[in-house]
């Protein structure tokens, strides 16, 4: 009896070929590559397109060729962040004025700047499009949570609740998420369940104090 895998000769999808050109697209297309980060160099912070550049990703964030849903695209510095040279005496080692990396990830920088510039929609998610000597370059989804061909849709309505506002700011997208050190895990102690097995125990024994920022252990 031979036994044939069914999925091994399944048709792959056009996003599957899609997400296949843009990994080959540094050695098959450079020079188009470098044409389109010269134009983006010049643009504003963030701008708005017509279309994603990574459809494929896109799609996968949850993104619909529909009314209520834009897609910007948000440059962000590269290297650490500078500080300001104190006024009192130091040594140049210790006057603390270069080499400071951000809290946040470029990703995450990007989709705050997107929702800034439009404070009346939701950030649904975001993908790197590419990045230069200078620049880091994404594209943020944002969607708005009051179109009535949002309210209208199941499979994006949840986003018009109000527990979901500002959900950026609150560190719920995939970046901010990865930021908060949710999305991976090393072993069993990684993971949500046991976080909040953890924390019910400590509320349970009266060991955690939860009245400030940070909700740290108590010590005995």
């Amino acid at each position: 009896m031979i036994v044939v895998s069914v999925g091994k000769y399944m048709a792959k999808s056009l996003y599957h070929y899609i997400g296949e050109m843009w990994l080959r697209m540094e050695e098959e297309a450079p020079k188009t590559l470098k044409e389109r980060l010269i134009e983006w160099r010049d643009d504003p912070t963030v701008v708005r397109v017509d279309r994603p550049t990574r459809l494929n990703r896109a799609r996968a964030l949850g993104y619909k060729a529909k009314q209520g849903f834009i897609v910007v695209r948000v440059k962000v510095s590269k290297g650490g962040l500078n500080r300001p040279r104190p006024d009192s005496g130091r040594r140049p080692k210790r006057m603390g004025v270069y080499g400071y990396s951000p809290a946040k990830s470029a990703q995450l920088i990007a989709e705050e700047r997107a929702n800034d510039k439009y404070p009346n929609l939701e950030v649904l998610g975001s993908y790197y499009v590419g990045e230069d000597g200078n620049y880091k370059y994404y594209e943020v989804i944002l969607v708005d949570p009051h179109h009535p061909a949002i309210k209208s849709d199941s499979n994006i309505s949840w986003i018009s609740e109000p527990q979901h506002r500002g959900r950026v700011y609150r560190g719920k997208t995939m970046a901010g998420r990865r930021m908060r050190g949710l999305l991976g895990n090393r072993g069993l102690r990684g993971t949500h369940n046991w976080k909040w097995k953890k924390k019910l125990k400590e509320r349970k024994l009266k060991k955690r104090h939860e009245a400030s920022r940070g909700a740290r252990l108590i010590p005995k």
